[in-house]
């Protein structure tokens, strides 16, 4: 049974008929056409779907978009502003954080909500924040030095 649902989606407050079994990851790439969120895994096990919901990684292939009523959603659309990539992105293309490119939207968006939480997260906080989201092209250590550097962490050591 599809319901109106009020959903704040990068900033903006949307009211639209979602069915309660729709997934969040269908609802932001389907009628939202916001593909920036990658569906991997489909089972929570990879990480390319995270989003922000109140500023907390949440995976949106295992959320229900009604469970996010009321709620405001990030997506990885939501980081740059104006063409200009965030800080964020900006680290992960200096430092080469993004190989392919498809886990890469659900690892910013894993770091965004840990840099919220912690400004200056040392290497191990960086690791266990970024242990849900895996990336099948590399090593993380790439990934990791990009967080360093977005948060000025490489700078301090």
């Amino acid at each position: 049974m599809k319901r109106i649902r009020r959903i704040q989606v990068n900033g903006r407050w949307r009211e639209d008929a979602v069915a309660d079994n729709t997934l969040l990851i269908d609802y932001l790439r389907g009628p939202l056409q916001l593909t920036g969120t990658k569906q991997g895994c489909d089972g929570g096990e990879c990480g390319a779907c995270t989003v922000l919901v109140d500023g907390k990684p949440r995976l949106a292939c295992c959320t229900f978009a009604a469970s996010v009523e009321g709620c405001h959603v990030e997506t990885i659309e939501s980081q740059s502003q104006n063409g200009r990539l965030s800080p964020l992105q900006q680290a992960f293309h200096e430092r080469l954080g993004a190989q392919c490119g498809f886990c890469t939207p659900g690892m910013i968006m894993a770091a965004e909500g840990l840099l919220r939480r912690n400004p200056q997260p040392d290497e191990a906080a960086i690791r266990e924040a970024l242990g849900g989201n895996l990336c099948r092209c590399t090593g993380y250590v790439k990934i990791v030095e990009s967080v360093q550097a977005a948060c000025g962490a490489e700078e301090a050591a």
